[in-house]
């Protein structure tokens, strides 16, 4: 008997994906670092239960990159503190410009 399986395509032409690391319960909400490898070090107030950290980190990047929470999407890691985000309707230099203003 042959199952079917539910799942998602994403279109990588309509965005930007970013990996992201981040540390919860902190006292701030900001961009920390941008590691070697690209990956963006994000420190959140939110603790990581119950996916408010989660929500918290989709919050925070909506405010950085100026755009509404419903256009980030955590693809991957969610119970992980390594993620992976996609922005929906801006390009990969746009988000990079907008991470590097909000560089703490």
């Amino acid at each position: 008997m042959k199952t079917e399986r539910n799942f998602k395509l994403h279109d990588g032409k309509m965005g930007a994906a970013i990996t992201v690391r981040i540390t919860p319960r902190t006292a701030k909400n900001e961009i920390t670092e941008i590691l070697n490898d690209g990956t963006v070090k994000i420190r959140l107030t939110a603790p990581p239960v119950e996916g408010k950290a989660n929500q918290g980190l989709i919050e925070f990047l909506a405010n950085v990159l100026e755009v509404k929470p419903a256009k980030i999407e955590i693809i991957s890691g969610l119970t992980s503190r390594d993620k992976i985000v996609t922005v929906m309707d801006l390009s990969p230099e746009e988000v990079q410009t907008r991470i590097l203003k909000h560089l703490a």
